[in-house]
């Protein structure tokens, strides 16, 4: 299936929302009126109408996991499903191409530095800053393992036609064409563990979790620097000695596909604690801080000069591939007439496909045409002559089966073009709030109601309004939906969907990326429930002029 560029989406974007000003100037001209509210609506009765729709949930199959903004490292056991370990492998960037190390150099230490993604809540009289944890999920140790990578983390797809198609990795350690075999991953071990004075890492990595608290660089007794949490371990000191320093002026520091093909990264490997349920850290392996750094001094080219400190620093902005493994799986819905409930779970989980209208797209006598009919004058051809009614608000509520989901659910829900692989327009024309995306495009994607701020989650509410009038005034098709958990629904603007890997291409699809890095889960009533209370509609509010 060909990848959708972001540049003609854009593009598609664009022209749709001018075409929707101008049909919707031309919508309010015919009703005589451009804005209808309490006080202007004299010659107009406001009323509301539901159609049926049909919602089912669609298990996944191994998700594409290269090209991730944010990798999920540990063990996550989901309330409503069960558990998920993640595991990484990373391709390393040197800083420095045919480095030149100096004469005399001796490595001092190896350190790799990963930052939590954290918020500083208070400084202490000390000057020490405290830290909360941001997603984190889980406060059970792990066992935390890191290898060097003996598997090619290739570019380009060779079975393709297309000499650039770029290889897709997928979470079952995949190509889609051939498997990633384990002691292709479990190299050498690098981690140091202790030296002959005292234990280098302080953090105990058979029973690993994430910690909060600032990290303290110090010279001697003396502390020099602070940086925020991270994870932060030494690293074998004679593997990186014979690796990269004893390697000076060879190829395979020469340059950087040499250097790709000769170092292939290194793997982050998790295992379960016995009765332990974990923990799962998202990390954001391209930030400016992820990197291992080489400590080591040279001489001085002054002579009689002290030794010079250096450093060679190597990052992770290669490739990236998270692997998941479930022990756990997802039903896939085959019912023509819906659900009872939905059940969505993000990373290698599922999402749900919800068909407006029954369905329907044909012409003739069905839902689709009916309301079509109902909001406005055809031509003879089918297409849009003017409106008779306006859609003021239309949305479609999703109620979480509180008698299932055992808390902890996602706070957002992300609603899309699933057979197109986009998002709808109702999603462009809502205010996106990248400082808070947690607060971004409230209005099209609705917060997870609760009782309080605490509770369990009541219901979510998505608004279609301007989807439905594409629907009516442009003559778009009535695609399917899809609904699907989100970390952050903002990643969907900047990140194509992600490919799945199916047996045929007739199951071919693809899914959000924002919900391939997210771990929750959610379960809520789907349009086949016997509880009309929290049964799946869509609702339609709409104004239409008054009979003489």
């Amino acid at each position: 299936m060909k990848n959708l560029t972001k540049a003609g989406r854009n593009l598609a974007l664009i022209a749709l929302v001018i075409t929707s000003f101008i049909a919707c100037d031309k919508d309010f001209a015919d009703i005589e009126s451009d804005i209808i509210n309490n006080e202007n609506a004299t010659h107009f009765n406001t009323a509301s109408q539901k159609y049926e729709v049909i919602a089912k949930t669609k298990a996944l199959g191994p998700v594409q996991t290269n090209g991730l903004p944010i990798n999920s490292l540990g063990i996550y056991n989901d309330p409503n499903f069960g558990q998920t370990t993640a595991t990484i492998v990373a391709q390393l960037r040197s800083s420095t191409l045919d480095p030149d190390f100096g004469e005399s150099t001796e490595l001092d230490s190896v350190v790799l530095t990963i930052p939590y993604f954290s918020t500083a809540t208070e400084v202490t009289a000390d000057g020490e800053t405290l830290y909360d944890l941001d997603s984190v999920y889980g406060t059970g140790p792990i066992k935390l393992s890191i290898f060097e990578n003996n598997y090619f983390l290739r570019d380009f797809n060779p079975s393709s036609e297309d000499v650039s198609e770029q290889q897709l990795y997928y979470a079952n350690r995949s190509t889609g064409i051939d498997n990633i075999n384990t002691p292709q991953l479990e190299g050498t071990p690098i981690l140091q563990l202790e030296d002959e004075e005292e234990n280098i890492n302080i953090v105990d990595l058979d029973a690993f979790v994430p910690s909060e608290s600032q990290i303290k660089l110090k010279d001697n007794e003396d502390v020099i620097s602070r940086i925020a949490p991270a994870l932060r371990l030494k690293l074998e000191k004679s593997f990186w000695q014979q690796k990269i320093l004893d390697k000076e002026g060879e190829p395979e520091l020469s340059n950087q596909n040499n250097f790709n093909n000769y170092f292939r990264g290194i793997y982050f490997k998790v295992e379960e604690v016995n009765g332990s349920s974990g923990n799962m850290s998202l990390l954001n392996l391209a930030a400016s801080g992820a990197n291992i750094t080489l400590y080591y001094t040279r001489a001085n080219s002054i002579v009689g000069g002290d030794p010079v400190n250096s450093t060679y620093v190597l990052n992770f902005s290669g490739k990236r591939v998270n692997f998941f493994d479930n022990d756990f799986t997802i039903p896939d819905s085959n019912d023509d007439d819906g659900d009872e409930i939905l059940l969505l779970k993000g990373q290698q989980g599922a999402i749900a496909e919800v068909s407006l209208f029954n369905g329907e797209t044909a012409v003739g006598d069905n839902a689709f045409e009916d309301f079509k009919e109902f909001f406005s004058e055809r031509n003879p051809d089918g297409s849009f002559l003017k409106s008779k009614r306006l859609i003021n608000e239309a949305n479609l509520v999703f109620y979480v089966n509180q008698d299932l989901v055992n808390g902890n659910e996602p706070d957002r829900l992300y609603l899309y073009d699933v057979t197109n692989n986009r998002p709808l327009v109702d999603y462009t024309f809502d205010n996106a709030n990248t400082t808070f995306p947690r607060f971004s495009r409230t209005n099209h994607l609705g917060l997870l109601q609760r009782e309080t701020s605490t509770d369990e989650g009541i219901k979510y509410k998505m608004r279609i309004t301007e989807h439905l009038n594409n629907l009516i005034l442009n003559d778009s098709t009535n695609v399917k939906l899809g609904i699907a958990v989100s970390a952050n629904i903002n990643l969907e603007s900047s990140f194509l969907p992600l490919d799945v890997l199916t047996n045929n291409d007739e199951d071919a699809k693809r899914v959000p990326i924002s919900s391939v890095v997210y771990p929750k889960s959610t379960i809520l009533y789907g349009n086949n429930t016997s509880n009309e209370e929290k049964k799946l509609y869509l609702e339609v509010f709409y104004t239409e002029p008054e009979s003489n």
